[in-house]
């Protein structure tokens, strides 16, 4: 019984997000999926699953366009992202997942109330991206100091590690002019996953006797969103390496090329001095088109 009275808040969640995927379900079956306005989706979660999601949290993008400016909701985010890791680092996992859950849906309104809105701003844009990196780091300390006494502990330093990875090379390589996208492992999929690992752990925290169980769970889930995090890092780091690549040799093979005057080329006339002292015609050699003259690149 006192299981059941820690885990109700989660498992009401649960229930809703059951009960909202069955009538979306339904829904499509029919052939009347609903309609959702500029519906973005990346490489795991399909355009099925993401209509979805932005389906299910309609009701609160309808209540804050219009009335709560997208910064606002980006600072709640963050501030939710920081309780969130207070959560877990007290052992509070089931209001933890609350509150994840809530923070990464207010993370996916800011970006589209400012579309829907008109109030897309390059500044605001910084601010989400990098708010989005604090609130990641904050929770991943809480789980951090969760298992500090636990082998676990390296499990959540690699996730931690593998996340901002993900979001350094893609900024990293806008810088650069390529535009990066797709991946197994975004912020959207790790906050599910993280969220789905707290709540089963939260089951097994519940009874004292079951914390160990608790700690593999939580670490496991470190371990996978470690792993699929680095693996996609690594794989937006090639992606972009290739492409600029690709970019300097096209540059190279389009780069002028200085006429100069071969042996065998009758050179230009040169006209007569106009001046007491004329300086000297500077000589043209030119060369077969096939043979070119490539500079050094230096190297960074």
């Amino acid at each position: 019984m006192d299981r059941f009275y820690l885990l109700a808040p989660a498992m009401l969640l649960l229930a809703i997000f059951v009960s909202a995927f069955i009538i979306y379900c339904v829904m499509c079956l029919a052939g009347r999926p609903p309609v959702v306005e500029n519906l973005k989706h990346n490489q795991l979660l399909g355009p099925f699953w993401a209509r979805f999601l932005l389906w299910l949290i309609s009701p609160l993008e309808r209540l804050l366009i219009g009335r709560v400016s997208p910064n606002a909701i980006t600072v709640v985010s963050l501030l939710l992202c920081g309780v969130t890791g207070a959560a877990v680092a007290l052992g509070h996992l089931p209001g933890a997942v609350w509150l994840y859950v809530f923070a990464g849906i207010l993370d996916v309104l800011d970006g589209r109330i400012a579309r829907l809105s008109g109030q897309q701003t390059r500044a605001g844009a910084l601010f989400d991206s990098v708010s989005d990196r604090w609130g990641e780091l904050f929770v991943f300390t809480g789980f951090a100091w969760f298992l500090h006494d636990s082998p676990w502990l390296l499990a959540v330093m690699a996730a931690l590690g593998g996340s901002m990875m993900v979001s350094y090379t893609r900024a990293r390589a806008e810088g650069l002019s390529v535009e990066l996208s797709g991946g197994v492992m975004q912020r959207a999929e790790r906050i599910l996953l993280v969220a789905g690992g707290t709540l089963l752990a939260a089951w097994y925290a519940a009874d004292p006797d079951n914390l160990s169980i608790a700690q593999s769970i939580l670490g496991v889930t470190m371990v996978i969103c470690g792993v699929a995090s680095t693996a996609t890092a690594v794989s937006r780091w090639l992606l972009a390496y290739r492409e600029l690549e690709r970019r300097a040799q096209r540059t190279t093979a389009t780069a002028p090329i200085p006429a100069v005057l071969s042996d065998d080329t009758p050179a230009e006339p040169v006209a007569a001095p106009t001046a007491a002292i004329a300086a000297p015609a500077t000589a043209r050699v030119l060369i077969a088109p096939h043979v070119r003259k490539v500079a050094p690149l230096e190297q960074h």
